[in-house]
């Protein structure tokens, strides 16, 4: 950026000579004397004004759409500001002060309180001064809370309020700067979750008309809204699936957050996400795998197919089975074959003993992963994934439900940040009998430990890309200060809760890296 000042000074003085008489003679006049009576002059040009712009507003007067007036800041280069309500940014009239230019966006002159522009992105403003100097601003509205803004709408306005049965709706997206948009389609949706879905703030699943790729997500049909209630941070799912792209499983679920319309009405900031099911970029379970869940009796839906082992219950989530068919005799003999293998006095046999049926490596990532966040479900209780396809080994995962990881919980030791946890499952248990097991989950550890400062650094920038969606949600759900089940703490700003998830993650990673030397 230039400024350019010019000042010209022009004197002009003027000496006539005067010859009179003859043989040549001349007399100089001198140049302080004024001839004929006329002054000397100095004539003066005024330098040009530098251009400056002072204030840039976006008024209700101009744009009705806006809750209120959104007055930007003007720091160097750049304008800043955001609106406060999610009303679309794509037409609005910014009105501002200048002096001694004109102003362009492009090639387009601009009037202040008049001319219209599209400010989804950052827009490029020009200050052209009458001195031909240039000023160049970056003018970036925040939207909202900058987020991606999803609207449901049910049929008739109805009330979500079962965990079976679907009800038609439609759905729009607006993507804002960072996330594709989607078009208003058709969707069908229900409510889903355990102890999650006796929350006031409801998580729902949600099935698309057709396959459609959804907040830069691979396409496809069913989505999950995951309401985060309990945890305040909104992070503790999220920095999980963070270890999970760390780790060698085969799959974990990618996310994002957004802010939820439901009927028109905000309900608050979601964490959205793919679902555990089987598909080529989900669980890639080929045409004849199995995905299998060690669950609870009490959790299982009527149409469920299970069997047991001698340790677990498994609910066959994948595919779709027949009690006793062939399959389901196939699936249930291997993984009790396979677990009689891990008890068995040769347990440890390369050829003939747990290693002849399991991704060593799946085990080891998905025990350490649990473990780090000490997820208290990962123990015994649900939400234990793995799966296989017949010829193949058994692998474990995908991760899921870490609502209450991360120190979240209060009726069981998974709280503290010290103490052995997912170790104490059973299959775990055995599988650290083995020294050759035992030397891999040390090799292995010391990979997630030297990643600890990258998951810090996670955490923060997550908690300021949420700056304003928690702020938003909060003002709708009011759960800081307040004992949500079932925290052990809980705190008066989403930054203090940030500070416990950072800090009980750092407790936890060096109780574990000696503890991990003693196993």
């Amino acid at each position: 950026m230039s400024y350019k000042h010019t000042a010209k000074h022009l004197v002009i003085a003027i000496t006539f000579f005067s010859v009179l008489g003859c043989g040549g003679n001349s007399a100089p006049v001198s140049s302080s004397v004024p001839v004929n009576n006329t002054p000397s002059t100095t004539q003066t040009t005024t330098p040009a004004a530098s251009p400056s712009l002072t204030t840039f507003a976006f008024l209700t007067t101009q744009n009705s759409q806006l809750a209120n007036d959104v007055n930007l800041q003007i720091i160097g280069e750049r304008i800043t500001g955001r609106s406060t309500n999610n009303a679309s940014v794509k037409e609005l009239v910014a009105t501002f002060t200048v002096t001694n230019a004109q102003v362009y966006v492009g090639e387009t002159l601009q009037e202040s309180g008049v001319t219209v522009n599209d400010f989804t992105a950052p827009v490029a403003y020009k200050v052209m001064g009458s001195d031909s100097s240039e000023l160049n601003f970056t003018v970036d509205l925040m939207q909202f809370t900058g987020l991606p803004i999803i609207y449901l709408n049910t049929e008739n306005n109805s009330e979500i309020a079962s965990k079976d049965e679907y009800i038609n709706g439609n759905i729009r997206v607006v993507g804002g700067r960072n996330f594709p948009s989607l078009e208003l389609m058709d969707m069908e949706i229900r409510g889903r979750g355990n102890s999650t879905w006796e929350h006031p703030k409801k998580p729902y699943q949600m099935k698309l008309d057709s396959k459609q790729e959804f907040l830069g997500m691979a396409e496809d049909k069913k989505w999950l809204f995951l309401a985060e209630y309990s945890d305040k941070t909104m992070l503790r799912n999220r920095m999980a699936f963070e270890l999970g792209y760390l780790s060698s499983l085969a799959w974990t679920p990618d996310s994002e957050f957004a802010e939820v319309y439901l009927n028109g009405l905000y309900n608050g900031t979601y964490h959205i996400s793919q679902k555990v099911e089987e598909d080529g970029d989900r669980v890639d379970l080929g045409d004849s795998g199995f995905l299998l869940e060690i669950d609870q009796l009490e959790r299982l839906d009527q149409d469920d197919v299970s069997f047991n082992t001698d340790r677990y219950l498994v609910n066959i989530k994948e595919p779709e089975l027949v009690l006793d068919d062939a399959q389901y005799q196939y699936i249930s003999r291997y993984i009790n074959e396979f677990e009689d293998a891990l008890f068995s006095a040769n347990f440890a046999n390369p050829t003939t003993g747990y290693a002849a049926y399991i991704n060593i490596d799946s085990f080891v990532d998905w025990f350490l992963i649990n473990e780090i966040v000490k997820n208290v479900d990962a123990q015994w209780w649900s939400s234990i994934f793995f799966h296989v396809i017949p010829g193949e080994k058994i692998n474990m995962g995908p991760l899921w439900d870490f609502d209450l990881s991360f120190g979240n919980v209060d009726y069981a030791d998974s709280q503290y940040a010290q103490g052995w946890w997912v170790r104490d499952n059973e299959w775990i248990e055995r599988l650290l009998d083995d020294p050759a097991f035992v030397q891999r989950v040390k090799t292995r550890f010391a990979y997630f430990k030297s990643k600890q400062t990258h998951m810090l650094n996670q955490i923060d920038d997550y908690a300021a890309y949420l700056q304003y969606a928690q702020a938003e949600n909060d003002d709708k759900w009011q759960t800081f200060g307040e004992y949500v089940w079932p925290n052990p703490v809980f705190f008066d700003t989403h930054q203090e809760e940030v500070n416990y998830l950072k800090t009980w993650f750092t407790n936890r990673m060096t109780w574990l890296d000696g503890a991990i030397q003693t196993l």
